[in-house]
């Protein structure tokens, strides 16, 4: 049984790893160019919006102004985190990426 065990994990392994270094030759390389840090103007404008309204007195506003104005810091949330100013990785990814640390 730990033969089998043994045996399954290095033809895994071999899988895993043999490929990886035969693709390696076969690509050719590329150059990275690294990102600006830089917010896009529009971004910058949604910001201000936001600050503008934070510091705003909302003590004189009515009901139905301050609904409004609850409606529209949503929208530039959304807008501004949809901007693609992140970087998402799956649960699955993530597992993998821990038992290749683990493993290797």
């Amino acid at each position: 049984m730990k033969k089998n065990i043994l045996c399954l994990m290095l033809i895994t392994l071999s899988f895993v790893m043999f490929p990886n270094t035969i693709m390696a030759s076969e690509i050719t390389p590329t150059h990275l160019t690294a990102k600006s840090n830089e917010i896009p103007e529009e971004i910058k404008v949604m910001i201000d919006r936001l600050n503008e309204i934070k510091d705003m007195d909302r003590s004189s506003l009515n009901r139905l102004e301050k609904k409004e104005l609850r409606k529209e810091v949503r929208a530039i949330k959304k807008s501004v985190r949809a901007s693609g100013n992140g970087l998402y990785i799956s649960s699955g990814a993530i597992i993998i990426i821990l038992l290749l640390i683990i493993i290797l």
